[in-house]
């Protein structure tokens, strides 16, 4: 059996597994390097503490312009990402990197692919992924803003809703409110229902605002039994709490139709 010795101890080139300080043993991977080196397979998942790789200099040209970057030789193509978006103004999303004529994705190692101390690599600005990252932007930006909206429309719901529970408090103990009154606020929410209705939204947000239109629709619907109630002769409406007996008065049946809120 091919053995690769070390100052300490000797593991097996094929073997499956090693002993730790425990007694225990692990599972052992190995993997190839450019070169015909054959070293331990990377686990990130690992919590052994893991050895230290040594920093290479890589030559990156962008335009006419040539950067030095110190990396870890076992970093990936993503991380020099990062690290070249400060010299070169370009977001990681929108770089491509190119290591011997052939595009590296941003998952692969430096190493496994074959950079080594002062090799050359070229960037290049990627127009598809940078419209598709503005217009994601832009996205999320519009969502915020109607997110905003919303929260705005439902802070004046809520004032108005305890004005609609006040006079329905009122209405409820036999008492008269001013019909201007009521249909004040019967307006006052309906604007607040166009306001919803010019919200465009997905998502999360598309469905906060179908919340808040039922709410609003609820209100209305409560003004309107409310306006007709307060329309009653002193005594119908305590004739009204008795149904039974008194068929003629019976509850009030909304018959407002309501458009779809998408």
């Amino acid at each position: 059996m091919m053995r690769m010795r070390t100052k300490t101890a000797s593991t097996p080139m094929n073997g499956s597994s090693e002993k730790g300080s425990g007694g225990k043993s692990h599972a052992v991977d190995w993997e190839l390097r450019p070169g015909g080196m054959l070293v331990q397979k990377r686990n990130p998942n690992s919590d052994r503490t893991p050895v230290v790789s040594p920093t290479i200099k890589v030559r990156v040209k962008y335009g006419s312009s040539l950067h030095e970057i110190y990396i870890s030789s076992q970093a990936s193509f993503g991380e020099l990402k990062k690290m070249l978006a400060g010299p070169t103004g370009l977001h990681p999303q929108d770089q491509k990197l190119l290591f011997k004529d052939k595009e590296r994705d941003s998952k692969a190692y430096l190493d496994t692919s074959g950079v080594k101390e002062r090799s050359k690599i070229v960037l290049m600005e990627d127009p598809t992924s940078q419209e598709r990252r503005y217009i994601e932007m832009r996205k999320n930006a519009k969502m915020e803003r109607a997110s905003k909206s919303i929260s705005e429309i439902s802070l004046e719901v809520d004032k108005l809703a305890g004005q609609v529970s006040a006079l329905d408090s009122v209405i409820s103990k036999g008492g008269k409110v001013a019909e201007k009154e009521v249909l004040n606020l019967i307006e006052l929410l309906m604007m607040q229902l166009i306001k919803l209705d010019g919200i465009m939204a997905d998502g999360d947000v598309k469905l906060q605002r179908r919340m808040q239109v039922k709410r609003v629709q609820k209100y209305v619907e409560t003004l309107d039994s409310i306006k007709i109630r307060n329309a009653m002769p002193i005594g119908v409406g305590d004739l009204q709490q008795m149904p039974e007996r008194n068929p003629a008065f019976a509850p009030v049946m909304m018959t407002t139709k309501w458009e779809t809120f998408d």
